[in-house]
């Protein structure tokens, strides 16, 4: 067989078996990311019966290797169906599930420099003029005492509710 322009074209059109195997494993990782959706989330989706039925038969298995061959089924499913809108829409929880996971971080440390820093509330007040500090300072003063008593946490955790809801009117 002679090396022509149009076997060249063909060679080069057609993706290397490195490329196909890197694309059927994005394929399953997208398929588990399926699979572990709650049912009504996977709803949204506009999949095919036999990939959601599928889906549906890989959630409860639990053995490696037919868990693992059912992924690989999904996998070969998901070839059929247009996978940018389920991507993009899986991006966009993930990216609504880490700025929930960053404010949360960000109260919590509110939290524990308003308990452990004298001059936290007055930066705090700056930061958020709409804050009740006398109601903050209350809940700071009970949360200290319940901790020397040994006491359950309930200022504690009103005093995070306090915080969230001030930071969320800003």
């Amino acid at each position: 067989m002679q090396n022509t322009p149009e076997n060249d074209h063909e060679q080069d059109a057609a993706p290397s078996k490195t490329r196909r195997k890197k694309d059927m494993h994005a394929l399953q990782e997208i398929g588990e990311q399926l699979v572990e959706l709650d049912p009504k989330k996977l709803n949204e989706f506009d999949l095919p019966e036999i990939l959601l039925d599928a889906i549906h038969l890989a959630r409860p298995m639990t053995k490696h290797g037919a868990r693992r061959r059912q992924m690989q089924y999904i996998g070969r499913l998901m070839r059929e169906v247009d996978m940018r809108p389920i991507q993009e829409k899986l991006d966009s929880w993930q990216q609504v599930s880490v700025h929930q996971t960053a404010r949360l971080h960000q109260l919590e440390r509110w939290r524990e420099r308003l308990l452990t820093d004298e001059h936290a509330l007055t930066e705090f007040a700056e930061k958020y003029p709409v804050a009740d500090l006398q109601h903050l300072r209350l809940l700071i003063r009970n949360a200290h005492k319940e901790k020397a008593a040994e006491k359950p946490p309930k200022s504690f955790r009103l005093l995070f509710q306090a915080l969230q809801a001030t930071i969320t009117e800003v």
